[in-house]
């Protein structure tokens, strides 16, 4: 039989009204009778409504995660990050994938939260850098979380994880360097997103530490996408003085390079070394392996959403977390010859 409300007021000895205001985490209960709720709930494994959760306040126990990226295993980490935050906290998880250039986005979003009655959303790259859809979400007071490339929060406008990609960048640049490096080439990735600006920055600060002169014709604008990848690498492998390095924008990117070298009877690294940016599966998915950058997605996700709910429940000690990427070193860079 399945354990109610009553059950647990019944086993706490407390009112049917208090379990809920436990439940509901209400700020005006004693941790006294906290615990004991808690401890009935615990010993009865009792599992709240949700739904009738929802129907009785303004906002429902729904977080929503907007994203709207090519990538299947950022959004998988992020998917799953978010979940377990939501699972831990009591909260129920909306996936609303979108298209951030679409000229109807704003209200799209404002129409989401309005008939959802969500608590709050985590928003990624490009929607979480974008100051049109921040305001249109400020304008209807929907609370909100965004994961963010840079070093520190620019502005004051609400909840903020950070990902350090300009340290992670200047990282794995210095790391070719070491090895001997000097003609290193970057394939960007989208324009619009702010992790390839941090990223592209990184990469310039490294060969300015180290007093190499950039060559524009190694810097080659591209996408977040294998194809990406692929196309800029070619046109890096036909220029008549080619790099002896690449660093890609992200895994994607830097595989699509290893795959484009490999048709043309490059070796890697003896002929190029070639290193990506993320640690997502794509960089342990190609032969050789890829010498990367770590960035904990799933952590990342995770933090953000326990931040947003936290605010949500005026518990909030910060308003921010920053992440610093950090080299991977696998089979794809070496010293050139």
């Amino acid at each position: 039989m399945k354990v109610t409300i009553n059950d647990v007021a019944k086993h706490a000895g407390v009112s049917i009204k208090t379990v809920s205001r436990v439940t509901n985490n209400e700020p005006s209960v004693k941790q006294a009778t906290i615990d004991k709720v808690n401890d009935a709930i615990q010993a009865l494994n009792y599992q709240p409504n949700l739904a009738a959760r929802n129907l009785a306040g303004t906002s429902s126990y729904v977080i929503g995660f907007i994203y709207d990226n090519p990538n299947a295993y950022y959004i998988i980490d992020m998917q799953n990050g978010i979940l377990s935050a939501c699972k831990d906290l009591g909260y129920e998880l909306l996936i609303h994938p979108c298209d951030s250039k679409s000229a109807d986005i704003c209200e799209e979003l404002i129409k989401l939260v309005k008939h959802n009655r969500l608590s709050g959303l985590v928003l990624t790259p490009p929607l979480s850098e974008d100051p049109v859809i921040l305001a249109a979400l400020d304008e209807i007071d929907a609370s909100y979380v965004r994961i963010i490339a840079g070093e520190k929060v620019k502005d004051n406008n609400g909840l903020a994880v950070l990902v350090n990609d300009k340290s992670g960048a200047i990282s794995i640049t210095q790391h070719l360097i070491d090895l001997g490096h000097k003609r290193i080439a970057f394939l960007s990735g989208d324009e619009q997103h702010e992790s390839t600006k941090e990223r592209l920055a990184g990469f310039k600060q490294a060969l300015t530490n180290n007093d190499i002169t950039l060559d524009d014709s190694l810097v080659i604008d591209g996408q977040y996408s294998f194809e990406s990848g692929v196309e800029g690498a070619k046109q890096l492998l036909s220029q008549s003085d080619k790099p002896t390095a690449i660093v890609a924008c992200n895994d994607e990117i830097a595989a699509g390079a290893l795959f484009a070298a490999r048709l043309e009877g490059v070796d890697i690294p003896a002929d190029i070394s070639i290193v990506g940016f993320e640690d997502s599966p794509f960089s342990r998915q190609t032969w050789p392996k890829l010498t990367t950058v770590h960035q904990p997605n799933e952590k990342i996700a995770q933090i953000a959403t326990e931040l947003l709910i936290a605010k949500r429940r005026a518990q909030a000690s910060e308003h921010s977390r920053i992440f610093v990427p950090e080299p991977v070193i696998r089979d794809s860079s070496s010293s050139p010859k």
